[in-house]
């Protein structure tokens, strides 16, 4: 154990913060660290836009589905899944590179590279007692949020993240058990196995609730999973992504 691990083992999402903004030190210290995240052959295929405009963070907010923690936080970050440099490297070079950055490997890669600059962004903020919540809402709207931010082809919001002071304390939610996401050598197949160690996760989550709300929320895990996948969400997404130029191979 060490203050990193305990960082790391002390994450929850802050959805309150206090009216205090952060210092240009923080916010460079933040961006340096995720550019810091290992990056799939030094691709780098992801920035950053730090939102600092009031109006422009309410109406964030607004296409989020009404978020006041995007509008009211220290700082708000969004991190975009970005190939447009790699346009101007192919003029630069003289290279046609249109097969390479249309292919679903490369839309793969500026996915990955994103979500790992913003989780060293997130530990770098929570290592320094600052909170965090991830807003994937502004997937919600993307034509929108792309309009409002003036975002360039290849380029594509992912999801925003909310950073400030905490102006709450929750408590650390449970993650399914080790067992259930830690598999050696290959896959554990057995249904029977996985089902039974759901049934103790919903029993755990249950509690969990319970003790929250004071009694007002019990459901269990699998229970709310299936509530939320039976009705399918933003499917406009592949549509908008092929006319963004990703994935079109």
């Amino acid at each position: 154990m060490n203050k990193t691990i305990e960082t790391l083992l002390n994450h929850k999402s802050v959805r309150k913060f206090q009216e205090r903004p952060l210092t240009k030190e923080q916010i460079e210290t933040i961006v340096k660290s995720a550019q810091a995240a290992s990056t799939s052959s030094f691709i780098q295929a992801y920035s950053i836009i730090g939102v600092k405009d009031q109006q422009k963070k309410e109406k964030l907010a607004e296409l989020a589905g009404n978020q006041e923690y995007v509008a009211k936080n220290g700082h708000f970050f969004v991190f975009c899944a970005d190939l447009h440099r790699h346009e101007l490297i192919s003029e630069m070079e003289g290279k046609d590179l249109s097969d390479a950055l249309e292919s679903t490997e490369k839309f793969m890669v500026s996915l990955i590279d994103t979500a790992l600059a913003a989780q060293n962004a997130s530990i770098a903020a929570e290592s320094m007692g600052l909170g965090i919540v991830y807003i994937g809402g502004i997937r919600n709207n993307l034509i929108e949020v792309c309009q409002l931010l003036n975002v360039p082809k290849k380029v594509i919001p992912l999801f925003g993240l909310s950073v400030g002071y905490p102006g709450q304390s929750p408590d650390v939610k449970p993650r399914l058990p080790l067992e259930h996401i830690y598999h050696e050598d290959s896959y554990n197949e057995n249904n029977s196995v996985l089902k039974d160690q759901l049934k103790d996760y919903n029993e755990l989550i249950s509690s969990y609730y319970d003790q929250r709300t004071n009694g007002k929320r019990k459901d269990t895990w699998t229970e709310q999973m299936a509530q939320m996948l039976s009705n399918p969400k933003r499917q406009y997404m592949k549509e908008f992504i092929e006319g963004k130029g990703f994935s079109r191979r």
